[in-house]
């Protein structure tokens, strides 16, 4: 399988120059997904595409009366302060075989719209020791593709991400970042790995907010919408596990 087996297909082309992508791909405790979600409501993004490949899933997500495909694509308005915001959002998790070329469309798409950055939230596993204790830090750390990037996160006060691993699709667009010379940052949380976790992507939401668009989050109704989001994609997940049909036999995954 290479990037070709994934495609972009545009609704609606629209000037994305300059514009930073927020990668929404599920990752640890779904911080990239409620974040991503977030964004898409908080600015009222747009839908202008999906991602699409016969090795996606055959389903449609139903929102409103209206159908959607597993991988979307939305935009937000050019703003006088602050970047345009686009945003690549799924609720199913990528199996190993397509995280490479999801990645290398999404660059390969970032640069033909001349988009400035990538930025990936994501969650850092928690220390089983830690979990439900008050120990859990409310740091924000972050790694970038570039030296102009990192630069970025210093000016921010964004503590670096000395050691470790960042795996999935945050880690592929790092390594393609500095390939090819092109900014992505990963902004990371600690998050529970078992379940949803709506502190953490709000974490993240007000790094991304510091960083790319300096406009005022206020936590409380963050925190009050990223529960709701991560209640709805813990939904779509439980409709999308496996089940068994009348003589037994499992059905396909989501994923195949």
């Amino acid at each position: 399988m290479d990037r070709n087996d994934i495609r972009i297909h545009e609704f609606k082309r629209i000037d994305l120059r300059g514009a930073t992508i927020i990668d929404g791909f599920p990752s640890v405790g779904l911080v990239s997904s409620i974040a991503a979600n977030y964004l898409i409501k908080v600015l009222d993004m747009e839908h202008i595409g999906i991602m699409d490949s016969v090795h996606f899933p055959t389903v449609s997500l139903i929102r409103e009366a209206r159908p959607l495909s597993p991988v979307r694509i939305y935009a937000g308005k050019k703003e006088r302060t602050g970047d345009q915001i686009v945003a690549f959002i799924s609720e199913f998790q990528a199996p190993p075989n397509l995280i490479r070329p999801i990645s290398y469309t999404m660059v390969d798409w970032a640069l033909e719209q001349r988009c400035k950055m990538i930025v990936s939230p994501e969650g850092l596993v928690v220390d089983p020791e830690l979990r439900d204790s008050a120990e859990i830090s409310d740091v924000v750390f972050g790694i970038a593709s570039t030296q102009r990037s990192r630069e970025l996160l210093k000016q921010h006060g964004i503590q670096s991400f000395e050691e470790g691993v960042i795996s999935g699709v945050a880690g592929v667009l790092l390594n393609e970042g500095r390939k090819r010379d092109f900014d992505v940052i990963t902004l990371l949380a600690e998050a529970h790995p078992d379940f949803p976790d709506a502190r953490a992507a709000a974490l993240v939401l007000e790094a991304i907010d510091d960083l790319l668009l300096g406009i005022y989050f206020d936590a409380k109704p963050l925190f009050e919408e990223a529960q709701r989001i991560e209640e709805h994609i813990r939904e779509i997940q439980k409709q999308a596990v496996t089940k068994k049909d009348n003589k037994g036999a499992p059905r396909p995954s989501m994923y195949g």
